[in-house]
């Protein structure tokens, strides 16, 4: 009477060892891929997945976008600038057999491709390139890296260069250029406004030279403008033209 309870025990035993390992449940952004005796079923999921206990196998894959940070690389630039540029690349699952199959650790593959591509595509450009074209730049990185992880289920949706380090050297000589730049364009605009106030003063001239009176007119505005300033003596020129009407005038008497 004493073997049947321990056998019972036993068989409820086995039985719920064998329902832990035959039942899986599934997230909504998880995958499972089955493997019954070695040979790949397909991917299942989400929601209850039921394995045959010691036959199948299952492999569970997520299909969330992982953000891969690319450590810092050491690049020489096609202008022999030596710099550290590190990126960050934005990627998910869209089949997960072949995620599974294809390639042994995909997240450790796609690391470690994205890194030897990132040095070849910026070895292959100047440094000036780098810095004012860097969304062309992440573009043809997303297309190669993409390209070449199409084969293992992967997507790449996105690759953006977060950092480039300059050596101090190189940020010295730069901020030189800047400034020199700067002095450039600062002393083209001074250039321009004196052009620019020649051809107004020569308009002026000219129409001075065919209406004398024009003169005389801006020299009683400017004595107007001179007169409001708080001044206890202003001394100023009186040209003779204004005085040669008063004189004819004079001189027919």
């Amino acid at each position: 009477m004493e073997i049947i309870p321990v056998t019972l025990f036993l068989l409820i035993l086995f039985i719920v060892i064998i329902l832990s390992n035959a039942v899986r449940i599934l997230r909504e952004y998880e995958r499972g891929v089955i493997f019954r005796l070695g040979r790949l079923i397909g991917a299942k999921g989400p929601g209850l997945i039921l394995l045959i206990p010691i036959v199948d196998r299952m492999v569970k894959v997520s299909l969330r976008t992982v953000v891969l940070d690319v450590p810092p690389q050491d690049v020489i630039t096609k202008d022999n600038v030596s710099i550290k540029v590190n990126a960050v690349v934005y990627f998910r699952v869209v089949e997960p057999d072949k995620a599974v199959v294809e390639v042994e650790n995909y997240l450790f593959a796609t690391s470690q491709f994205s890194q030897t591509t990132l040095r070849s595509i910026l070895g292959q450009s100047e440094l000036d390139e780098l810095l004012a074209q860097r969304d062309k730049i992440n573009r043809e990185l997303q297309k190669i890296i993409d390209e070449h992880t199409e084969p293992w289920g992967i997507k790449v949706t996105n690759v953006e260069v977060k950092q480039i380090d300059l050596p101090i050297e190189m940020q010295r000589a730069m901020a030189k250029q800047a400034e020199a730049e700067r002095e450039r364009r600062a002393k083209v605009v001074h250039a321009e406004g004196e052009l620019q106030a020649s051809v107004k003063l020569s308009e002026a001239a000219k129409i001075i030279a065919v209406n004398p009176i024009a003169l005389q007119l801006r020299y009683l505005q400017t004595l107007v403008e001179i007169g409001a300033d708080k001044n206890s003596t202003t001394i100023f020129p009186l040209p003779i033209d204004l005085l040669t009407p008063f004189l004819d005038a004079y001189r027919k008497k």
